[in-house]
């Protein structure tokens, strides 16, 4: 067509638009500035990194939270220097508070992202 203008991929599309179009397709400027949230709020808490991605961890599993967030997580607390074995110390101590159903609901989740065969394959 004579005279007209292609719109800009980000015309026409909100702000949470972008943030999970962003995330789908793992916008690397997206997902740093959501690292720096990320670090901030590990600051803000007063706790190491270390404590911090324990917490969170057992956040996940009280909120029996999507597999690809113990995955990330997982990662993140590796990286702080929890070992595999203070995330099943974090599952066991959990055990009595949240149940035994979501514990259960977690230990795959967990042990997918630890790169811990269950099942046939163990």
């Amino acid at each position: 067509m004579a005279g007209s203008t292609q719109a800009s991929p980000t015309e026409g599309r909100t702000q949470h638009e972008d943030i999970l179009r962003g995330l789908s397709i793992n916008d690397t400027s997206l997902v740093e500035n959501l690292l720096k949230i990320h670090m901030g709020n590990i600051q803000t808490s007063g706790l190491d990194p270390r404590t911090h991605a324990l917490v969170r961890i057992a956040a996940l599993i009280a909120l029996d939270a999507a597999p690809a967030s113990f995955v990330w997580q997982t990662q993140v607390a590796l990286e702080s220097g929890v070992s595999k074995q203070d995330i099943v110390g974090v599952i066991v101590a959990l055990a009595p508070t949240v149940g035994l159903a979501k514990i259960v609901s977690a230990a795959p989740e967990l042990a997918f992202a630890l790169d811990i065969p269950v099942g046939e394959e163990a």
